[in-house]
């Protein structure tokens, strides 16, 4: 609906100019596609910032692929921007929720040399519950008409004397999503916790609850950043807390990264960042590894980026999303949007080690696979029309580009939920973008796609149909 509005605005010539040669060989840009409006989740009303309470917005908080061209994405806590309550960091009642959308991939027509239209069209909306009654603490209670128990981006929702992990506290804040090899389930990572739990992927039921090591929680929970970073010496910094999954192609093992460093491992001012591995058939954490950020400052005065983003490429290489906030949505320039790939085969595992020297020099050795800032400056973006918070990554189906058959990579921008955004005091357009890479099979010789079943066979699946072979994307 608004695609062509938005790279009027944005990338006037990039539709009509050659593309440039890509950041990074065999790979390029080959669709753009945004959305924007209302979700399906036939919530009524408004928040208490006055924001309403189906608004569609901060799509790229995650993306995952779900079979065929369908997609989950979900939303972070919430539309916040609008101040009504500091006391609780102005957050609302928002229920937190995925879209399930259909980009549309496989019927577009791919070329090198131009970039497609997608429009991305929402197939439904997904809210997330507790069969079990949550802890809202002094937020508002959320319940269903058949029981259900929401949970709630207001972060004041949890009980005082808990634990951050606490699983009954009502609070969440969406950072991650993957759908398990059999279809029907969907892994959740948040920052309030940090949480990852296992949802229903038809009904948005919780259940299962991975619970992490207790060094990643903050022992003392509180309603406002400040207060919560003031209250805790360990565990994860508000705010940034467990920000992308992965999950391996034969479904296995799931793999979750922080956004920044544990405190007791220096917090934002450290550059060490961990990941870790868990085997799904036990819930249990199976490793730690160290990951080392980018300096986007000086020498003298280091400032580190933060991760948004893990994706498999196969069982122990990942691209991992490593940004600053700078760029549209923020009226500021975009420096460091980067993906960098990493092999976990060998690495050294931290479990056992604790703060900042002793996770120096075992991080993962990294390579740079594209860099989105050159990539999309060299296709008409500039440093100000560049989404600030690029957040999500997803392999999606393989498509035919001149073709030639490529992997796709869809990498999608968390807006906030602001619409429109004033760029050198000229309203713009915000959207939620898609940006689709295609990439050639030589860049990544011993990549494997997620086997899911297609949602189609899937459904013929529920209805009893049991010789019907399940499809499964090559």
């Amino acid at each position: 609906m608004f695609v062509k509005r938005l790279l009027a605005v944005l990338v006037p010539a990039a539709l009509v100019l050659p593309l440039a040669a890509p950041a990074h060989a065999g790979v390029s840009l080959i669709g753009i596609g945004q959305i924007s409006g209302s979700d399906l989740s036939g919530l009524n009303g408004t928040l208490e910032n006055g924001v309403p309470a189906n608004i569609l917005g901060g799509l790229g908080s995650a993306i995952a692929w779900a079979g065929g061209d369908t997609f989950l994405l979900t939303p972070d806590r919430g539309p916040n921007a609008s101040a009504w309550n500091s006391a609780v960091d102005n957050t609302t009642s928002w229920i937190p929720r995925f879209q399930t959308l259909n980009l549309g991939l496989s019927t577009t027509a791919f070329s090198a040399g131009s970039i497609a239209t997608l429009t991305p069209v929402l197939d439904s909306t997904t809210l997330l519950s507790s069969s079990a009654a949550l802890n809202y603490g002094t937020a508002p209670v959320l319940t269903g008409s058949n029981g259900e128990h929401y949970f709630t981006g207001r972060s004041d929702a949890f009980a005082t004397g808990t634990s951050t992990t606490n699983p009954s506290n009502a609070r969440l804040d969406l950072e991650g999503i993957r759908v398990a090899a059999d279809g029907k389930s969907v892994y959740i990572s948040d920052e309030y916790g940090p949480y990852i739990y296992r949802f229903d992927r038809s009904t948005g039921e919780r259940t299962g609850v991975i619970t992490l090591p207790e060094k990643f929680a903050a022992t003392t929970p509180a309603a406002t950043e400040a207060a919560e970073i003031a209250a805790n010496t360990s565990g994860r910094v508000t705010n940034k807390g467990m920000e992308g999954l992965a999950i391996t192609p034969d479904g296995k093992t799931l793999v979750g990264v922080m956004q920044s460093p544990l405190a007791q491992d220096g917090g934002t001012t450290a550059s060490t960042v961990r990941i870790v591995t868990i085997d799904l058939a036990t819930g249990k954490v199976t490793h730690e590894y160290a990951y080392q950020l980018d300096n986007i400052g000086t020498v003298a005065k280091p400032k580190y980026s933060t991760i948004s983003e893990i994706v498999a490429i196969n069982d122990h290489e990942f691209i991992i999303d490593e940004r600053d906030g700078k760029g549209l949505g923020d009226d500021s320039k975009a420096v460091q949007k980067k993906l960098y790939t990493i092999n976990l085969s060998g690495a050294q595992d931290v479990s056992n080690d604790t703060g900042a020297a002793a996770l120096a020099g075992k991080a993962v050795t990294k390579t740079l696979f594209v860099d989105l800032v050159a990539l999309l400056k060299a296709n008409g973006y500039t440093d100000r029309t560049i989404p600030a918070k690029i957040e999500g990554l997803a392999f999606g189906p393989d498509v035919w580009v001149d073709g030639v058959l490529q992997h796709s990579l869809i990498v999608v921008n968390d807006n906030d939920f602001l619409d429109t955004v004033d760029v050198n005091g000229t309203p713009t357009a915000n959207p939620n973008q898609f940006f689709v890479l295609g990439i050639t099979g030589d860049v990544f010789p011993g990549f494997q796609a997620q086997q899911i079943p297609e949602p189609a066979t899937l459904a013929l699946a529920t209805l009893g149909l049991t010789g019907f072979m399940l499809r499964r994307r090559k």
